[in-house]
């Protein structure tokens, strides 16, 4: 007996290798390597967790493992865990996988949650699309939601976790990928595949943190997959669109790319001055420091958290005049009008030399229009002034481009919102 149990294990370490061999090394290890091997008479059984692992193995794997299986003169069963394989000798007796997710705290739904989050025009697109998806079932899922830092982003994905209609699971990237790692070194790889698919509404905050990460990567695209096929809702959110994303092949972009694409901007003024008023600084005080604080929700809420702090710490009012001097290392200064020009340089990636110089390429040619109709709307420079500051332009010259501008404004939105966007961090 002790001879034909260590033959069988043999055997199945062979049977092993040979799957290793022909499948990559994210797949085998995901799927195959937690499977129970088992030889029963002419007949090789893989044991799965659950029937949903017994059946997507089946279909995407089936191939490979029979043609192994065959290779040995063995037949092939994929079975799910509990039911009756043989009576022979187990050759892998795993214990029953558990997955424990880390604590989460329990968040009941509020309707009116998505007051906290301040919008503006360029906004309500993003906003109405993250309460349609909390609402229930839509037709655009996943919900891609891009922006820079700051712009709220993962506020809204608070907002949906929370007003989500059915059982909805939160993760940021670097969670996802800790949880999946230790799934696979604790041999729990097919309970954490339930966890995430038994829900309504899955959300992943942060999903760059996943580039470079090729075995996570591969797991993450089939729960997009399996839970739209299952008519679930995904919520993910980036620094960048999917087509900027690095790290990750094309494949992964395509995908993120198929639902709803919607980016978030930076907090305008106006967001800026009711997200101070809301925290309790004076309307006067908020007004003033809204034009002097880049639009990074995040250091708007620091701002906010030091005047109320000095407000409660020293028992006084905070007006302007403190305001000023406690966020001295905060607040912007006044910019000139070269630095401004600086600046759009560097946001629309053209070179300072060739918008002031005598660059005739198409791109710098729009890029100094804009510019000058920046500048008109932002600053009282009079349209010589303006001309000197872009390479010594004449007047007709930057009236011409002003003009075609407020044209292309009329058709182009994207670059009617990037032309407003700069006009607010110019004032």
């Amino acid at each position: 007996m002790q001879v034909a149990a260590k033959k069988m294990m043999t055997d199945l370490e062979q049977i092993k290798g040979a799957i290793a061999a022909k499948m990559d090394v994210a797949n085998y290890s995901s799927w195959i390597a937690p499977l129970q091997f088992d030889i029963c008479g002419d007949t090789l059984v893989l044991v799965a967790q659950n029937q949903f692992s017994a059946d997507f193995i089946g279909s995407v794997h089936k191939n490979v493992l029979s043609a192994v299986a065959a290779d040995f003169g063995l037949n092939l069963k994929i079975s799910v865990r509990g039911a009756n394989i043989c009576s022979g000798p187990v050759a892998n007796d795993n214990n029953v996988q558990v997955y424990a997710p880390v604590a989460q705290t329990v968040v009941e739904a509020d309707k009116n949650v998505f007051d906290a989050f301040i919008s503006c025009e360029e906004n309500a697109f993003v906003l109405s699309a993250c309460k349609k998806i909390a609402a229930g079932q839509v037709s655009f899922s996943p919900l891609f939601i891009y922006g820079p830092a700051g712009c709220g982003k993962s506020l809204l994905a608070d907002c949906i976790e929370a007003s989500a209609n059915g059982r909805t699971i939160k993760m940021s990237g670097g969670q996802f990928v800790a949880e999946f790692t230790r799934s696979l070194h604790d041999k729990s790889i097919f309970a954490f595949k339930d966890f995430c698919r038994n829900c309504d509404t899955f959300i992943l905050d942060d999903v760059q943190t996943l580039a470079g990460k090729r075995a996570t990567c591969e797991e993450f695209m089939q729960l997009i997959v399996d839970l739209r096929a299952a008519g679930k809702n995904v919520v993910l959110t980036a620094n960048v669109a999917p087509s900027n994303l690095s790290g990750f092949d094309r494949r992964m972009q395509s995908l993120f790319a198929s639902g709803l694409v919607a980016d978030v901007v930076a907090p305008t003024a106006n967001v800026k001055r009711v997200m101070l008023t809301r925290a309790g600084v004076a309307e006067d005080v908020a007004l003033s420091l809204s034009m002097r604080i880049a639009g990074d929700g995040h250091l708007l809420s620091g701002v906010a958290t030091k005047i109320k702090a000095y407000s409660e710490l020293m028992g006084e009012k905070v007006t302007l005049e403190i305001a000023q001097r406690l966020l001295a290392d905060t607040l912007q200064k006044a910019k000139t009008p070269i630095a401004m020009v600086k600046s759009m340089c560097e946001k629309l990636g053209v070179a300072y030399d060739a918008v002031c110089g005598k660059g005739r390429s198409r791109g710098v040619v729009l890029a100094r229009q804009m510019m000058m109709a920046v500048l008109k709307v932002a600053t009282n420079m009079s349209l010589t002034e303006i001309g000197r500051v872009c390479g010594d332009r004449d007047h007709a010259t930057v009236l011409y481009a002003i003009s075609q501008v407020e044209k292309m404004k009329q058709t182009d939105l994207v670059l009617a919102a990037q032309i407003n966007q700069m006009i607010e961090e110019c004032r």
